[in-house]
């Protein structure tokens, strides 16, 4: 039964060990809570054994969900079956900040995403360690904080972005192109929460100049990494990732272009797909549901 238009939707995000009955039981679970199913994905992989359940729901009626009382009720399933899993309200824009340095386009995608509802984000800041990219922050109405980074001050630029990020509730933080090395500690700190954005010729181009020297090996495709940020650097967890073909009539300029295009793709549907309780991490792999 289709819930009415506008309803409040919830989404039941779970992984567990394999086993038969897992989709009956939170289906039966469902409608004793007077719910009805909008959306459904589940994926079972052979080579670990893990079930892996997406489900969004609705009051059949369409009056607001009662979150804790539904959180309750999954409760002994959840242990019943073994369950790690995430209940979240569809309706709720996670508080976000955006960092960067100097390269605009991935903050302009993402600051003009939100803005026309394409990204059911509230960007609460854009923090930089340089003080170029004010201006785009500005045209959005988004408020921008300049924190310097060096490698003195690095452990006091850190416990600034920290002390921002829990004074505002901040529930994401998004490496738009932030061109800092990121510490241990503060990988810690965001674990889960923090995703970043980099090419996908790594580790074959490292350093400066990488399309430059794609460019000398004859590269046939440009592409982008969107992943969750830890201490292995550019080793998180793979959210998404953006292939472009190219051939040899692209120069360093047009093979950069078409990164930055990549990059922005890629950026954009990862931040999407994890604010709508779309990832599921196990160890250092994901299970997405697009």
């Amino acid at each position: 039964m289709t819930p009415p238009l506008g309803a409040q939707h919830g989404v039941l995000l779970l992984h567990c060990p394999d086993a038969p009955g897992i989709v009956h039981a939170v289906s039966g679970l469902l409608v004793d809570l007077d719910c009805t199913i909008v959306q459904s994905g589940q994926f079972g992989s052979p080579s670990t054994g893990e079930f892996f359940l997406r489900v969004e729901f609705a009051r059949v009626d369409g009056a607001p969900l009662d979150l804790p009382a539904i959180r309750a009720a999954v409760e002994p399933l959840a242990e019943r079956f073994g369950m790690t899993w995430t209940l979240a309200d569809r309706n709720h824009r996670p508080r976000v900040v955006i960092m960067v340095s100097r390269f605009a386009h991935c903050l302009h995608d993402l600051l003009f995403r939100a803005s026309v509802g394409e990204l059911g984000i509230e960007v609460v800041a854009v923090v930089s360690n340089h003080p170029d990219l004010g201006r785009v922050a500005d045209s959005f109405g988004v408020r921008f904080v300049h924190i310097p980074v060096t490698p003195d001050t690095k452990a006091d630029a850190e416990a600034q972005l920290l002390e921002l990020v829990e004074r505002e509730e901040v529930e994401l933080v998004v490496l738009a192109r932030y061109m800092q090395i990121l510490s241990d500690g503060l990988c810690r700190a965001l674990a889960g929460r923090a995703i970043n954005i980099h090419h996908s010729m790594l580790p074959s181009f490292k350093g400066a100049r990488p399309y430059h020297q794609a460019h000398a090996r004859g590269v046939k495709f440009i592409g982008a990494t969107a992943h969750y940020v830890t201490a292995d650097l550019d080793e998180g967890p793979i959210i998404e990732q953006e292939l472009i073909r190219v051939d040899h009539s692209h120069g360093p300029d047009d093979l950069a272009a078409r990164g930055r295009e990549a990059e922005s793709r890629a950026l954009a549907r990862a931040v999407r797909w994890h604010t709508e309780t779309r990832v599921a991490v196990v160890g250092n792999r994901t299970v997405v549901f697009g």
